[in-house]
């Protein structure tokens, strides 16, 4: 294989998505790698707000009530430690902005708060779960 083969090589690998080429023959073995830059984790983003009472009034609500979701693929925690009391459990009153649960992604934890003034009513996964970008996590009422 000539220099200007190798250099052509080169280049498209670096143009690729690949991140790793091994080449061998039986004159010489070429072995090309990447360093993949990790992706930043950022805070969780706040759900949306519940809407003012005069939408709410006027649109029909969904049988199952809105819920609040997982803003990112994680491990679900109802505590802040093993052993101490949930967050929230159905029944409470929360305020807008209240810790809810915590989503542990990469070792990082992401609070989840309540997008507005509200009533629990259910907590949809267990203690320790994983979940996934989407996925229902509490159900609230307006209060």
């Amino acid at each position: 294989m000539s220099n200007q083969e190798i250099f052509d090589l080169m280049a498209r690998f670096d143009a690729s998505t690949a991140t790793g080429l091994k080449l061998t023959t039986k004159d010489f073995s070429l072995e090309l790698t990447k360093a993949v830059a990790a992706v930043p984790v950022s805070a969780a983003p706040i759900p949306p707000a519940c809407p003012p009472a005069a939408e709410a009034d006027s649109a029909a609500p969904a049988p199952a009530g809105p819920a609040i979701t997982a803003p990112l693929v994680g491990t679900f925690y109802a505590a802040s430690a093993p052993g101490q009391a949930p967050f929230v459990q159905p029944g409470d009153r929360v305020k807008k902005g209240q810790t809810l649960c915590l989503l542990e992604a990469m070792k990082m934890m992401n609070e989840v708060q309540a997008p507005c003034d509200c009533v629990i009513e259910a907590v949809l996964p267990q203690d320790g779960d994983l979940v996934s970008f989407g996925q229902e996590l509490i159900r609230y009422r307006e209060g």
